[in-house]
């Protein structure tokens, strides 16, 4: 018999990690670092995105009127919140100690606007102007803690197309009941005081009454102004056009008539009237504001709105996002760099010597995004945290106003930035696998998601398209930059050009995420499958 022996397969005594995928990405990193080329690309990435910004904000110019158009400094105007915020109407008040109410009813609420958005001539505020009650005209009962600019209030008021609303502190809104007011279906307004604690109501017939809101003030004074007031925000016309769109507003006015007029508690026994936000003497556009009573009847005309300001077109206020600017100009570059990490091997034929040290192609592929998502991101994140003080300095400078984020926010553009610049590297990567040449990939990463960015907020296109294309393309990676919010009670134009994007910040990002993905699994597949 022939004894039969059974040989034991042979195991390397080296480690499994030196053949692994951390011994794969330390070998790209070092073809990454050890080419001029590619690490110039990167420095020149972060430049460019810097460059961009302060150019940017170099050719921007704000001047205040006057003979010589001397460059202004703005002190923004903030609410208890620290937010920027308009606050502009006439108010009717008189000083309330401690805890009161007060009750009105309103029978008429009328407007003027102008119809071309053009601010009326010095001579006669209203000339131009055609009837018409702008949609956030609101008119209605308050409590404020003093006129002064910026303070504390809670309103209930009824609105040109919005219902009743309970409204403080600029920022925040709920609805009350809907419909329009007149002579024959009057609306009862009451807001009341206990303490810090103001709530707010409606009524249609004085009797049954429907609780809209409540709003805790903190540290509200013993003695506050309570009253009747009218506002009536800017009335914007936007002009739309298969090139684009534009907009520019001018003043309106609001008119309302209050009647049954009932102040409870500890309140002073004169009725003042005061045009707050500007109406002074010298202005010219003061004419024809404030109020007149009659017997029991008080009409109240008023302009301004009381509310956040909204950055966008038309506002001289700058933005954590406007110092990102060249963020686009950047981008390109990266591009190009990360198509090339993978097409130079393509052009020389050294990806054969790649695949065969490591057979396993997919660890090739993975260990190249990671290396080329981590400089990119890096990049990005050095880019963000240079060009967003520096541009904010020039433009503070230069008299713009800021508008002011949470420092959290700033973070999270910053981050978001970054991550922008990692994930469309990596994107780019994966396109130069599938290609094989830089141009096409270069190219094609360009048209995906430069060009939607440029058309959208540079108003090339109009606002719709220029939502959808923000919303479906890679583009809408760029809203994670946004650093401004909507609100429901400020009418504006919320679209790309003025820095809001339909999607939010993450969302965006997860677009792109999507699409990277995608093309890095049909890399993958394509790697594995054709020859090198």
């Amino acid at each position: 018999m022939t004894a039969t022996t059974t040989a034991t397969p042979y195991r390397s005594a080296q480690p499994v990690a030196r053949d692994g995928f951390l011994r794969q990405l330390h070998g790209e990193w070092t073809k990454f670092r050890t080419v001029r080329g590619w690490v110039a690309g990167m420095l020149t990435a972060c430049l460019v995105t810097v460059a961009v910004g302060l150019l940017g904000a170099a050719g921007n110019s704000i001047s205040c009127a006057g003979p010589h158009g001397s460059s202004c400094h703005h002190t923004a105007l903030t609410g208890p919140g620290g937010e920027e915020v308009r606050d502009g109407m006439t108010l009717v008040h008189r000083p309330l100690t401690g805890d009161g109410s007060i009750t009105v009813r309103v029978t008429s609420l009328a407007g003027l606007y102008p119809p071309d958005g053009r601010v009326p001539a010095d001579g006669d505020p209203t000339a131009g102007m055609v009837p018409g009650v702008q949609p956030w005209a609101k008119a209605g009962v308050i409590v404020k803690d003093g006129t002064k600019q910026g303070s504390a209030y809670a309103a209930v008021a009824l609105t040109g197309s919005h219902g009743v609303r309970m409204q403080y502190d600029y920022t925040h809104d709920a609805a009350g009941t809907p419909g329009a007011v007149s002579a024959s279906s009057p609306r009862w307004l009451r807001l009341t005081r206990a303490g810090d604690t103001l709530t707010g109501y409606d009524s249609a017939d004085g009797t049954h009454w429907h609780t809209i809101g409540t709003a805790h003030l903190a540290g509200l004074p013993a003695t506050v102004q309570a009253g009747l007031f009218s506002s009536s925000p800017e009335y914007l016309v936007t002009s739309k056009s298969l090139s684009g769109s534009s907009s520019n507003g001018g003043p309106s006015r609001a008119t309302a008539v209050f009647d049954s007029v009932d102040l409870r508690g500890a309140a002073g026994a004169r009725w003042t009237s005061d045009v707050i936000g500007g109406g002074g003497p010298a202005d010219p556009g003061a004419a024809g504001l404030g109020y007149r009573q009659q017997g029991g009847t008080y009409t109240v005309t008023g302009s301004g709105d009381i509310a956040p300001v909204v950055p966008g077109r038309g506002s001289p206020a700058k933005t954590v996002e406007s110092s990102l600017i060249g963020a686009f100009a950047g981008l390109v570059v990266v591009t190009v760099v990360a198509t090339m990490f993978v097409t130079a091997e393509y052009r020389r034929g050294l990806i054969r010597t790649t695949l065969t040290a490591s057979p396993r192609r997919g660890r090739v592929l993975a260990a190249k995004a990671v290396v080329i998502g981590a400089v990119s991101f890096a990049t990005g994140l050095v880019a963000a945290a240079i060009a967003v003080p520096l541009v904010a300095a020039v433009e503070k400078g230069k008299g713009f106003p800021m508008h002011r984020t949470p420092f959290a926010t700033d973070v999270r553009v910053v981050l978001g930035t970054a991550a922008l610049f990692a994930v469309t590297a990596v994107l780019a990567l994966a396109l130069g696998t599938v290609l094989r040449r830089s141009a096409g990939a270069v190219t094609a990463v360009v048209v995906a998601i430069v060009l939607p960015y440029i058309l959208a907020v540079a108003a090339v296109l109009p606002a719709g398209p220029s939502r959808w294309l923000t919303r479906l393309t890679p583009a809408a990676a760029f809203a994670v930059q946004q650093s401004v919010h909507q609100y429901a009670q400020v009418a504006a134009g919320y679209t790309p050009a003025d820095g809001y994007f339909p999607l939010s910040p993450w969302a965006g990002l997860a677009v792109l995420c999507g699409y990277a993905a995608a093309v890095v699994a049909a890399a993958a597949v394509l790697l594995r499958r054709r020859d090198a």
